[in-house]
């Protein structure tokens, strides 16, 4: 079984047979510090480099699915140009990883 970094969205995730069963993405709570952003095209398809410039690792793009449900149920085809997304502040984001 692989084992995956706690900050993982797989790390919770079931290995079904050799594959990961449906990803766990962890509840994210939010603190009031969040704001709201409307993606530049820099970051259209590429919430890894949001995830990196905001919170130092690419590794916690999952945090925009877990917090916008709604708006990213494709966290790589739906993060375009023009979505406005909220996005917790560093301090809420190092909470729960």
């Amino acid at each position: 079984m692989a084992k995956y970094a706690s900050n993982s969205p797989y790390s919770q995730t079931s290995l079904n047979s050799l594959y990961l069963d449906v990803a766990n993405i962890p509840q994210v709570y939010l603190d009031g510090n969040e704001v709201a952003i409307t993606l530049p095209a820099r970051y259209a398809n590429r919430p890894d480099l949001m995830a990196y410039e905001l919170y130092g690792s690419s590794k916690l793009w999952w945090v925009f699915v877990a917090v916008n449900p709604d708006t990213i149920t494709d966290p790589v085809y739906d993060f375009t140009e023009g979505t406005t997304v909220i996005v917790p502040s560093v301090a809420s984001v190092k909470r729960f990883i």
